[in-house]
């Protein structure tokens, strides 16, 4: 079966930044649902027609991945606003109450990079936003979705989760 929307594909996959440091490897088949939210756009035009047994190497500018690094999401916040138990790497949904930092997007996933006494420093950008991207691709299997899956728009696993990429990074672990 050829890769075309919807679909379900199981891969295993390479992943580096633009000097081949490597980010993140799948070394066993993960399935994704094409034609849905599970992968970049990228991605999903990159498999699109190709089989099971199939390997791509896909070069993504950040535009095409995760977006430029946007420094306007960037803040500081009292560090009374945040639990006594607070670590570099830990993901908050949107700021803490009591946050004043203007403008600041509501439903953004913040990252904490820098604790100190008086504030915390918090990071609405992906964890690899602004980056370059080198993805080695293995199709392992394509089947037709569900009805199910194709309501969803997903298996129930995405390319890189927010909140695992977010934390991995910062402990320098790859991010499966």
């Amino acid at each position: 079966m050829q890769i075309e929307a919807p679909c379900v594909v199981s891969l295993t996959w390479k992943l580096s930044d633009a000097q081949n440091q490597p980010i993140d490897e799948l070394t066993a088949p993960v399935e994704f649902f094409v034609g849905g939210d599970d992968l970049l756009s990228a991605v999903e035009d990159a498999l699109a027609g190709h089989v099971a047994g199939d390997e791509l190497n896909l070069q993504l500018e950040p535009e095409q991945a995760f977006g430029d690094y946007r420094p306007e999401l960037v803040c500081f916040e009292d560090r009374k606003l945040f639990p006594a138990e607070l670590e570099t790497g830990m993901a908050f949904e949107g700021l803490p109450a009591g946050a004043v930092t203007p403008d600041m997007p509501t439903d953004t996933i913040y990252v904490v990079t820098e604790i100190y006494p008086s504030h915390v420093v918090l990071d609405g950008n992906h964890p690899l936003a602004g980056m370059a991207l080198r993805l080695r691709i293995k199709v392992v299997d394509v089947r037709a979705a569900s009805s199910e899956e194709t309501e969803a728009g997903s298996v129930g696993s995405g390319p890189v989760s927010v909140l695992d990429a977010a934390a991995a990074l910062q402990r320098g672990d790859t991010l499966h």
